[in-house]
């Protein structure tokens, strides 16, 4: 059997955690990817996976050879893309993963635009609130909103989006409006964990940055519940413009602190650290940065 192909197979079972689930993601049948995986452990002398009735898992040689395998899997489609020039023309499946408000707004808008530009390509898209493990997870592209904390991944910024904080008319009546960054010390701030870091909020005061570690009745890791929570009063939010700037304009959130603006979101696209990037994440960027940068920083946009 071709070792490429036994490898892809263990790859995929691995990730799927079951014969029949990494045999189903490829198209053949149980039996096959279990003589697959026979036939790379006997080419190597040693046992990859502990099999159960109900379930497997990686041996330590089979860890070990796990991350081996997904990066020779990766030179190799490198390797294939330098070769056949398939930068020209995106085709193939393109794997994103975004957070949950945006992803299902304005990503998932881009997305719709950019596959009725290129029939040969399918898009698989995951909505979570953190990128999650790319190499793991096969994602080409993950979209993360705020500071970035991995360096081992490669980012590229699309765009910048407008933070403030506000509250209902309600809630402002019957607790006060926070004059300081400090105030919202006696206030119930609702947290959206989508916009790192978690549970502290940035401002710019004429001494410089000052940092201040928010908490409420209320967390999330998606805009828009913490949004209908502080239209119905029960805190206040820090959140994008495109996302309440209507609320805003409409008079249903009222914007505090005004004079202690916060930096703008800034939105990256990551992706694993590869010498030559694929057509579709290459085109699948340069597409959505141009179709992001002017609808997140208009109030009010979805």
């Amino acid at each position: 059997m071709d070792k490429l192909t036994s490898m892809t197979v263990f790859v995929r079972v691995a990730r799927a955690g079951s014969f029949a689930g990494g045999a189903r993601e490829l198209g053949i049948s149980r039996a096959m990817a279990t003589k697959h995986i026979m036939q790379l452990e006997g080419s190597l002398g040693t046992r990859l996976i502990n099999r159960t009735t109900r379930s497997l898992s990686l041996t330590d040689v089979g860890i070990s050879y796990l991350e081996r395998c997904q990066q020779v899997l990766h030179d190799v489609e490198e390797m294939e893309i330098a070769v056949t020039h398939l930068q020209t023309e995106p085709r193939g499946l393109l794997k994103i993963s975004a957070p949950p408000a945006i992803g299902a707004t304005h990503i998932a808008r881009a997305v719709a635009e950019f596959l009725k530009l290129h029939p040969d390509l399918t898009v698989e898209m995951i909505l979570q609130g953190s990128p999650g493990d790319l190499i793991d997870e096969g994602i080409d592209v993950a979209i993360f909103l705020g500071a970035l904390d991995d360096t081992s991944m490669v980012a590229r910024k699309l765009a910048s989006s407008s933070l403030v904080v506000c509250g209902s008319p309600d809630y402002l009546q019957k607790h006060g409006i926070p004059k300081t960054p400090e105030d919202l010390a006696g206030h119930s701030c609702l947290v959206n964990w989508a916009i790192a870091p978690r549970n502290k909020w940035q401002f710019k005061s004429e001494s410089g940055y000052k940092v201040v570690t928010v908490s409420g009745r209320m967390q999330t890791n998606s805009a828009y519940p913490i949004r209908i929570a502080a239209i119905n009063g029960l805190g206040l939010v820090m959140l994008p413009t495109y996302i309440v700037g209507k609320d805003i304009e409409n008079g249903t959130l009222k914007v505090v602190l005004e004079n202690y603006p916060l930096p703008p979101l800034d939105i990256h696209a990551v992706y694993p650290h590869r010498k030559y990037l694929s057509a579709k994440v290459k085109s699948f960027m340069d597409f959505l940065q141009a179709w992001l940068e002017h609808r997140v920083s208009m109030p009010g946009t979805e």
